[in-house]
């Protein structure tokens, strides 16, 4: 019986911890969404022959970048950054962002892309995040790896690369982190 307390015990407190991190950096943050544009990937736009799927293709990050996004992972965790999900954009630059955060798990997320180009639809796009902001559950605080066209859009501010903005669902509030 005591074991099967403490089998219990170590399942729930864990969750309990972590759910009281994310109410804990909404409330210090004043939001429940992270919006960050993805590092330093030198050039303005994508290829011509862009391709989703193909790296190779598009403007990826350089070194800078990378270093730049691993230090924006030390500072968010430093800061007591917990994230209840991460999701980035398809784009190579942002995924590669997300993996150098060093954050957590993250996965892809086609609202998130980018429509600069017209490489996406941008009311498919827009219309797709929308929804998953309006279905953010009480307490969650996430993070989105994006482009600058998808924060100005939904926060009105333009971050530059390894920007971030702290973005309240309830208010649609912003400011940049």
């Amino acid at each position: 019986m005591i074991r099967h307390f403490l089998i219990i015990l170590c399942i729930i407190v864990p969750t309990l911890s972590q759910a009281s991190g994310w109410q804990e950096a909404r409330d210090r943050h004043g939001a429940n969404v992270v919006f960050l544009r993805h590092a330093l990937a030198p050039g303005y736009g994508d290829p011509d022959n862009f391709t989703i799927a193909d790296c190779a293709t598009q403007r990826n990050l350089n070194e800078v970048g990378r270093k730049q996004a691993e230090n924006i992972g030390r500072r968010m965790r430093a800061e007591g950054f917990v994230f209840s999900e991460i999701l980035s954009s398809q784009w190579c630059r942002c995924k590669e962002t997300a993996m150098h955060l060093d954050v957590g798990e993250w996965q892809g997320f086609d609202g998130l892309n980018s429509f600069f180009q017209g490489h996406v639809d941008k009311q498919k796009t827009i219309k797709l995040l929308n929804e998953k902001l309006s279905k953010i559950p009480e307490g969650h605080f996430v993070l989105m790896v994006t482009h600058q066209v998808v924060i100005s859009e939904i926060t009105g501010i333009a971050p530059q690369s390894g920007g971030a903005v702290l973005y309240d669902t309830a208010t649609k509030q912003a400011r940049i982190w």
